[in-house]
C-alpha cells in the first residue's frame, strides 16, 4: 500500500453524492470546477493519512460517523458557493 489521504478519497465520494441532489443537477459542473470545489475544501479539513490495509478499514469505519460526513457536507457546500461566485 502507499501513502493516502482517506479524507481525499471520502470528499471525491461526497462530492459525487452531493451533485446528484436536486439543488445541484441543473448545474454544469465540469471537471475543473469538481477539482476547484475539492482542493478548497481539502484545504479546509484535516487530513487522515494512511499507508496500510489496517489503518484504511480504521479511518473507513470513522467515516461512518455522522460528524464525519457533516464536516466534508459543510465544507463542500462552503466551497461550491465560492467556486460558483468566482468561476475561472
Amino acid at each position: 500500500m502507499h501513502l493516502l489521504n482517506y479524507m481525499e478519497e471520502a470528499t471525491k465520494r461526497v462530492l459525487d453524492e452531493l451533485l446528484i441532489e436536486p439543488q445541484y443537477r441543473q448545474v454544469n459542473f465540469t471537471e475543473k470546477t469538481k477539482m476547484d470545489i475539492l482542493a478548497f475544501t481539502l484545504n479546509h479539513l484535516p487530513p487522515r493519512y494512511v499507508v496500510t490495509e489496517k489503518g484504511h478499514l480504521y479511518t473507513r469505519v470513522d467515516e461512518l460517523k455522522q460528524q464525519f460526513r457533516t464536516d466534508i457536507v459543510v465544507e463542500l457546500s462552503k466551497a461550491i458557493s465560492v467556486v460558483q461566485a468566482n468561476p475561472r
